[in-house]
C-alpha cells in the first residue's frame, strides 16, 4: 500500500495515462511537454534470455536518450518525413496497467511508478498488426506544481521485432 496521498497518486497516474493518449493521438508537443529538460528515456536490450543490459553507456540499448532533446529529435524526424520507416505512421493503441507507486526517497515531490503496458500497432502500408508489451518504470518529479517525467525505462518483453520500432509504439 502506497503512503502517498490520494491526490498525488491520481495526478501521477494521470501523467502516465496522458502519455499513452498523446502517443496514440500523435500529439507530439503535448507528449514532449510531459518530460523534464534533463529526462532520460531508456529501452535496454536483452543480453540473453533473462538478462537486460544494465548500463546504457557500456551495453547495447534499443533506445537511449539522455535528455528531452533526444526525444525532440526523434519527433522532428517523424514530422519531417525523413524517417522513411515511419511513413505512414502506424495506428497505435496503448494500455498501461498494474501501476505500483513508491515514493522516491524522502521527498514528496518525487515518485517511482512501475507499470505493465501493451501497444497494439497497425501498419497501414503492410496491412499488418503486432502487439508490443512489457514494463515501464517512470520516475516523476513535481516541478512548479506539475508532475513531469524525469526518466522512463521501457522493457520490451517480445523483442523479436517484425517491423520498425520507435517511441510511438512502445
Amino acid at each position: 500500500m502506497s503512503t502517498l496521498p490520494w491526490a498525488t497518486l491520481h495526478a501521477v497516474q494521470s501523467v502516465i495515462h496522458r502519455e499513452a493518449l498523446y502517443l496514440d493521438s500523435q500529439r507530439w508537443d503535448d507528449w514532449l511537454a510531459l518530460f523534464t529538460e534533463d529526462a532520460v528515456f531508456w529501452m535496454p536490450a536483452w543480453t540473453d534470455e533473462h538478462r537486460l543490459s544494465a548500463s546504457p553507456e557500456r551495453e547495447l540499448s534499443l533506445i537511449y536518450c539522455t535528455a528531452r532533446a533526444g526525444l525532440e529529435d526523434r519527433v522532428w524526424r517523424v514530422r519531417s518525413g525523413l524517417s522513411i520507416a515511419s511513413k505512414p505512421l502506424p495506428r497505435t493503441s496503448h494500455a498501461v496497467t498494474n501501476s505500483v507507486f513508491c515514493p522516491d526517497g524522502e521527498s514528496q515531490d518525487k515518485v517511482v511508478v512501475d507499470s505493465s503496458w501493451t501497444c497494439h500497432v497497425y501498419q497501414l502500408k503492410q496491412r499488418s498488426q503486432h502487439v508490443f508489451f512489457g514494463s515501464y518504470q517512470h520516475h516523476l518529479v513535481c516541478e512548479q506544481g506539475a508532475w513531469r517525467i524525469h526518466s522512463k525505462k521501457v522493457v520490451l518483453m517480445n523483442d523479436q521485432i517484425p517491423t520498425m520500432l520507435d517511441f510511438y509504439c512502445i
